[in-house]
């Protein structure tokens, strides 16, 4: 989209509103980029950087005191965007390393890790941040703000959280020359305990994923 297209709502290009969208929508551009698999030998790095920026402009959403829509129910946004394609292709480019296992909630004690895959996250963030972006583009700013807060508290903020941990972690092991562990051939769908995911981890040397995904050991 142009920035004519982008700004056609007479906002300051300063404003609050105009900077969240274009992060947004530059995030959807560029992870969409990397999906094709053009350049698969920079794409955890990419993919590390690209999540780290969306944080930021979670954290100012979340930051931001509550945003009141302007309608008391939601304008239709018109039917999601089928992301079923960029889901697999992530899952194909991340393959060897596409499973982690996460705590979902921090503060619930004595939870057991439950396996997550970065592109199914990653997916699931875009699918959020275009149903913001089709409010937006109607010129329905309110809405479209109200949606990225409220789907950052409740849905793709803990998501885009878990990735980038998951790919900062990836990158550090590699990056530190420490063996992975490998939690390739989980089922994301069972709910696995943490000694049922011990069992299922093998071990994985960096050199193994170093150069297909782009990342590289300390000298």
């Amino acid at each position: 989209m142009s920035d004519a297209t982008l700004h056609a709502h007479t906002l300051d290009p300063d404003s609050f509103a105009v900077q969240i969208a274009d992060s947004i929508e530059s995030f959807i551009v560029a992870t969409t980029e990397v999906a094709k698999g053009d350049e698969p030998d920079s794409a955890v790095p990419f993919l590390l950087l690209e999540v780290s920026q969306l944080l930021l402009a979670g954290g100012r959403l979340g930051a931001h005191e509550d945003i009141v829509p302007d309608e008391r129910y939601e304008p239709d946004a018109g039917p999601d965007m089928d992301v079923d394609e960029l889901r697999e292709r992530f899952a194909t480019m991340l393959d060897p390393v596409d499973v982690f296992s996460e705590v979902f909630d921090p503060y619930e004690p004595r939870k057991a890790p439950v396996p997550f895959r970065i592109s199914d996250n990653l997916a699931a963030i875009i699918m959020d941040l275009r149903h913001g972006l089709a409010h937006y583009r109607a010129g329905r700013t309110t809405e479209a703000l109200w949606w990225w807060q409220f789907s950052y508290f409740s849905n793709w903020g803990p998501m885009a959280s878990a990735t980038l941990r998951a790919l900062q972690s990836l990158v550090s092991h590699v990056r530190l020359d420490q063996p992975l562990e490998e939690l390739d051939g989980l089922d994301t769908d069972e709910d696995l305990a943490e000694d049922a995911l011990a069992e299922e981890a093998g071990r994985v040397m960096a050199r193994e994923i170093a150069g297909p995904l782009g990342i590289h050991p300390a000298p």
